[in-house]
C-alpha cells in the first residue's frame, strides 16, 4: 500500500510546486508590468500609448474621477492624453501589499495600495493614494491588463 501512495503524493507534490512556480512568474510578470507603465508616466506624462501598451482594446476602468465605468482602451488613453498636459507630474509611484491571485493560470487579479508623489510647477509636492485592483487575462503568451479599479483612500486622521 505505501508503494502507491508514494508516487501519488511525489507526484501531487511536484505539480503544487510547479503550480506555485508559475504563479509566482505571473506575479512578478504583471507586477512589473505596472511598474513599467508608472516609469512611463513619470519619464514623460504624454507617453500614453507606452502607459496603455499592455491594455487590452476592451479595457475598462473605474476610478475616483468620473462616476461612471470608462469602456475601451481609446477612451482611458484620452483622458490620460488630456491629463498628461497637466502642470503637475507624478515624480514617484510605489505599490505597497502587493497581493497576486491566479486562477487556472490565465487570470490574474492584483490588489494594492499605490503611494505616490505630485509635484506642481511651483515644486511643491503632495501624496497620492489609491486603493487598486487591476484584472490582467494571458492571451497566446502575453498578459493583458483587461479592468482596473482606482479607489480612493483618504489620509487617516
Amino acid at each position: 500500500m505505501l508503494i502507491l501512495i508514494a508516487p501519488v503524493c511525489c507526484t501531487a507534490f511536484a505539480l503544487n510546486a510547479s503550480a506555485q512556480q508559475a504563479d509566482q512568474a505571473t506575479t512578478d510578470a504583471v507586477i512589473a508590468m505596472v511598474k513599467a507603465q508608472w516609469a512611463a508616466e513619470i519619464k514623460d506624462p504624454t507617453s500614453v500609448s507606452e502607459q496603455m501598451k499592455d491594455a487590452s482594446d476592451d479595457y475598462t476602468e473605474f476610478n475616483a474621477d468620473y462616476a461612471t465605468r470608462l469602456d475601451g482602451k481609446a477612451m482611458s488613453s484620452h483622458l490620460a492624453e488630456a491629463a498628461g498636459k497637466a502642470s503637475g507630474k507624478t515624480i514617484a509611484a510605489e505599490m505597497a501589499n502587493p497581493k497576486v491571485q491566479v486562477y487556472n493560470g490565465n487570470v490574474a487579479v492584483l490588489t494594492y495600495n499605490y503611494v505616490g508623489v505630485i509635484q506642481d510647477k511651483d515644486g511643491k509636492t503632495e501624496p497620492a493614494r489609491a486603493k487598486s485592483t487591476r484584472v490582467f487575462v494571458k492571451k497566446g503568451d502575453k498578459w493583458t491588463l483587461v479592468h482596473a479599479n482606482f479607489g480612493s483612500d483618504p489620509t487617516p486622521k
